[in-house]
């Protein structure tokens, strides 16, 4: 008897269009408008979607990326998607990619960020990128948006490809702030996925959530209108993740923090690897937790090996909210 065909590998589609160059600068104990030494520096292509990304590529997920870089200083980016087996569908434009700048303080465990306004985004620019997005729709099943909007750029634009992707069965992932959250939540068809944090949430909606029972309810509001998983990042005190059926917080261990750059992106590939293994929430609430701990210890947007993803995710407290 022959054995059964194996199912074919679902592919994931991260979407960055506003990617930036992100310069780490460590430099302990720093003063604000003083002479500071700083003790080391790297540079990372970065940008949401990138970081989940180069994530989901660590932990072994078939991923493209694609979204809008300068063709004046793509070669960091080229780099990072070569060494790591990530399919490279940007669309180039021209100028230079942004620079954000991180400014890390181990002393205080706190990350500093100066993040400047990306590449203007051009109609024929947008047109070009729309057709990279259609090219990804036959071979892709999952989507993740993420990241801020840079100029020329409509609010509506996420709120407008959910709905497009949705509609091609496509699962969706969106992970930004400001307006372009306002819209998605204001939009008529939700991601399935929604990572905010708590106070992106707040400006979102509009309104306060000033303890664990508002923030519940503003996320069961999101369930009800058709997202299926809401995740609310709410710094140390863990995250709640919401599904129509349950709800729990997570609480993750002290570990020392490097620098707390790409946390959530991590959470959102981690939220992503659980989904395409099916996981149940408590497994994906932990796994998710898990990236964004392997994170913080390191610099730059890599995860740790498994085994030390292990040992975090086995220390992830899950309790029902």
């Amino acid at each position: 008897m022959s054995s059964p065909a194996a199912a074919p590998r679902r592919r994931v589609a991260t979407l960055t269009l506003n990617p930036a160059l992100d310069m780490t600068v460590q430099a302990d104990g720093w003063q604000r408008g003083e002479v500071n030494a700083g003790q080391a520096m790297q540079i990372d292509a970065g940008g949401k979607g990138v970081n989940v990304a180069s994530f989901l590529a660590d932990w072994g997920a078939d991923v493209t990326a694609t979204g809008l870089l300068g063709d004046g200083n793509p070669e960091a980016f080229e780099t990072l998607m070569r060494a790591k087996g990530i399919t490279d569908a940007f669309v180039r434009v021209p100028g230079r990619t942004r620079v954000g700048v991180k400014l890390v303080d181990r002393t205080a465990q706190e990350t500093t960020d100066i993040n400047l306004p990306g590449l203007h985004a051009t109609p024929e620019a947008l047109a070009l990128l729309n057709e990279a997005v259609s090219t990804l729709l036959p071979t892709h099943d999952v989507f993740v948006l993420a990241g801020s909007l840079p100029p020329g750029v409509a609010p509506d634009f996420y709120a407008s490809l959910v709905a497009r992707l949705r509609a091609e069965g496509k699962f969706v992932a969106v992970d930004t702030s400001g307006p372009a959250l306002r819209a998605v939540l204001d939009a008529p068809t939700l991601p399935h996925l929604i990572k905010p944090n708590v106070h992106e949430l707040e400006s979102a909606l509009g309104r306060p959530l000033e303890d664990e029972t508002s923030v519940r309810a503003a996320a069961r509001g999101l369930l009800e209108r058709g997202a299926h998983v809401v995740a609310v990042s709410q710094g140390e005190q863990g995250a709640l993740f919401l599904t129509a059926q349950e709800s729990v917080r997570a609480r993750p261990p002290r570990v020392h923090v490097v620098s707390t750059v790409g946390a959530g992106d991590a959470m959102v590939a981690g939220l992503i690897s659980a989904h395409l293994d099916s996981l149940p929430l408590g497994e994906a609430v932990r796994r998710a937790t898990s990236f964004s701990l392997g994170t913080i210890t390191r610099l730059g947007a890599h995860l740790p090996p498994r085994a030390e993803l292990d040992t975090f995710a086995a220390q992830v407290e899950v309790q029902s909210a």
